[in-house]
């Protein structure tokens, strides 16, 4: 293979949120994993609604599900995609989770779903194996972290690709953004710019890389960022660069802070929407397709490689002060998702907006020749980047969509945003 396919059963890494999930509860949870997952296996086997905005997705998707028997079987009714107000069941994967919630992670990586998933993709010629799912494990890891205007602004270190938001962070750090307006083509020429730069650094250097490795060190060193601000011209976009060219991830992200302040910023994702396309029709489990950014170059950071996990996208975000939280928070989207969390921390730490006028604020990200702009970016603003040499284009749909809590620990309250590009919501009680 040239490369790794981006659906099928070579695009399936094996799956550690169950793993996650358990180990996570037994060390930190107030409740059980049975506790968390009632909700779950309730709507899987009494069914939920589709909403609007998921049903959008599942549309797009229905090419992929066609390609599966099973996917089509459960994921389409009469070969069409649900639409918004349908209701739609799930009883096979309401056993698992069930059979989870009894024997914890157990139920999964062993037993009769780890072997009907072991079946599953070696029928599609998959090389997994039940030794594979029995040997997974997560593990507690530090975050990486950058100050940002007085703030600490913290993420996953790699495999994960948070190291890009922060780096970007370094590079604009440089500027003071506070001076324009937060609509101002200035402002948003130079985090394109930036994001460009970043995403060359994310897409040549990061993989599986340990927790020491001096390449962390490199790319979060303020002179690293320095010399990267140094290749921005204020007055013309850079041409010499990669693309990035966005999927259609699917990707469900809460933030949530307790009584105590503990706060926690959790995200989970199959890559793709639906992921690898193949689902595992005894269990109702769709198979994530994270595989699929391994390179196949064996010289590369990322390369695929025996027990090696592959970088990936997904990037939780939690901003401190003096030693505590301020705000969990994170901005879904698939690669778009550096790009994000630097546009929404920036509205509030340079541009004083609210959490919430953070979320709503128009988005832009440059992929495939040419920046794609919400319809919020006024038409002004849009010529004044053409002008810096930037082709600017309506994005065919929003951006992402992000969820944070805001800690005010003077004023003793919580403020709780939610993104309108996504079914989500605020809640408190």
């Amino acid at each position: 293979m040239a490369e790794v396919p981006t659906h099928g059963p070579h695009s399936v890494s094996i799956p550690g949120a169950i793993d996650a999930w358990d180990r996570l509860i037994r060390d930190r949870g107030r409740k059980t994993l049975a506790d968390v997952l009632a909700p779950a296996i309730h709507y899987a086997e009494k069914g939920y609604v589709v909403h609007d905005r998921v049903a959008f997705d599942w549309q797009a998707a229905k090419v992929l599900l066609e390609q599966d028997e099973h996917s089509a079987a459960i994921f389409l009714r009469n070969g069409r995609a649900l639409e918004a107000g349908d209701i739609h069941v799930q009883p096979a994967l309401a056993a698992t989770l069930q059979r989870v919630a009894e024997r914890g992670r157990k139920g999964f990586y062993e037993g009769p779903v780890a072997e009907a998933m072991v079946a599953r993709l070696q029928e599609l010629g998959g090389l997994h194996s039940l030794a594979d799912f029995a040997a997974t494990s997560c593990d507690y890891v530090s975050s990486v972290s950058v100050d940002y205007r007085g703030y600490r602004v913290h993420q996953m270190p790699p495999n994960n690709q948070g190291l890009t938001a922060l780096l970007m962070l370094n590079i604009v750090a440089q500027d003071d953004l506070s001076s324009v307006d937060p609509n101002d083509a200035r402002r948003f020429h130079l985090e394109l710019e930036a994001a460009r730069l970043a995403y060359r650094e994310r897409d040549n250097r990061l993989g599986d890389l340990d927790p020491s490795s001096p390449v962390i060190e490199s790319l979060l060193s303020k002179g690293h960022a320095a010399r990267l601000r140094q290749k921005i011209c204020m007055n013309r976009a850079m041409t010499d660069l990669p693309e990035v060219k966005l999927r259609r991830s699917d990707t469900v992200y809460i933030s949530v802070v307790d009584e105590d302040r503990n706060a926690i910023s959790f995200i989970n994702s199959t890559y793709d929407s639906f992921g690898s396309g193949i689902t595992c029709p005894s269990t109702g489990i769709v198979l994530q397709n994270r595989a699929s950014s391994f390179r196949m170059d064996p010289n590369h950071t990322n390369a695929l490689a025996p027990g090696k996990r592959p970088m990936h996208t997904i990037m939780p975000g939690m901003l401190t002060r003096n030693g505590r939280a301020v705000m969990p928070f994170g901005v879904m989207g698939g690669d778009f998702q550096p790009m994000g969390h630097v546009h929404f921390l920036t509205n509030i730490l340079d541009f004083g907006m609210d959490v919430q006028a953070a979320l709503d604020s128009p988005r832009l990200f440059h992929t495939q020749g040419s920046i794609k702009a919400e319809r919020g970016l006024s038409d002004a603003t849009a010529r004044e980047l053409q002008a810096l040499g930037h082709k600017v284009e309506e994005a065919p749909e929003p951006f992402g969509g992000g969820q944070a809590v805001w800690i005010d620990w003077e004023m003793g309250t919580l403020t709780g945003a939610s993104d309108h590009r996504k079914d989500g919501m605020a809640s408190g009680y």
